[in-house]
């Protein structure tokens, strides 16, 4: 088993329920009942909150934010406030990195490479911050990452903006971060991305980063076992 790997798209889910099955698969990953995952989705609008999260970096009531429909949630993953919602691309790896031989900082820094690579696929000339985790480009940050580590294995992820609607980052400081203007994909390229090919980039060069032999699969499936 420890030579397979499973790639999992779940569409469009609900970040609590997104959040109860990384917890669900974390679980069995440690346990070894399950290989090394990674999981592709999207989220309706939801801001969360990181460990280091600070309520001072919402811009607006958590009234406004319930009229708006766009839920809050503290959770596990590094960083502070961060938007998630249609055209954003999401990717939580769920991975013993044990038997990859990194610790965090190492780990984070291929999550970057692959965000990195898949950016270059599409003519972006993306570049890290050694100040602040995640990608940015033309000035303006595109995709974050946060990640939880337990027990070795990871959780939560990448979060890559294609085709969000940025409006939504105006109701925080992203990152906890003053002043830092948040982009696009599409914004940048001023065309459409493709969804079908924007997975497969990131899963071709996911598969390059952590190799593994991994094979696409339902999560049906995956549960079953």
């Amino acid at each position: 088993m420890t030579n397979k790997g499973y790639i999992i798209d779940l569409g469009l889910m609900d970040y609590k329920k997104a959040l109860d099955l990384q917890r669900r698969l974390w679980s069995m990953r440690v346990e070894g009942r399950i290989p090394d995952l990674l999981l592709l989705l999207e989220h309706p609008h939801v801001i969360t909150l990181g460990r280091r999260g600070n309520r001072s970096h919402l811009l607006t009531s958590p009234d406004v934010l319930e009229a708006m429909k766009v839920p809050l949630f503290h959770v596990e993953r590094g960083g502070d406030v961060t938007y998630h919602g249609p055209g954003q691309l999401v990717v939580y790896p769920i991975l013993n990195l044990k038997d990859y031989g990194y610790r965090l900082i190492r780990y984070v820094d291929q999550l970057e490479e692959v965000s990195l690579s898949v950016l270059r696929d599409f003519g972006i000339e993306g570049r890290r911050d050694s100040s602040n985790r995640g990608i940015w480009a033309e000035g303006d940050k595109i995709a974050s990452i946060g990640v939880a580590i337990k027990r070795w294995v990871s959780f939560h992820g990448i979060a890559l903006n294609y085709a969000t609607d940025l409006k939504y980052f105006e109701l925080i400081n992203p990152c906890g971060l003053e002043e830092v203007k948040i982009t696009s994909m599409e914004k940048i390229l001023g065309e459409k991305v493709p969804k079908d090919r924007l997975t497969e980039r990131v899963g071709f060069h996911f598969k390059q980063i952590f190799p593994r032999d991994w094979e696409e699969k339902g999560l049906k499936e995956l549960i079953a076992n």
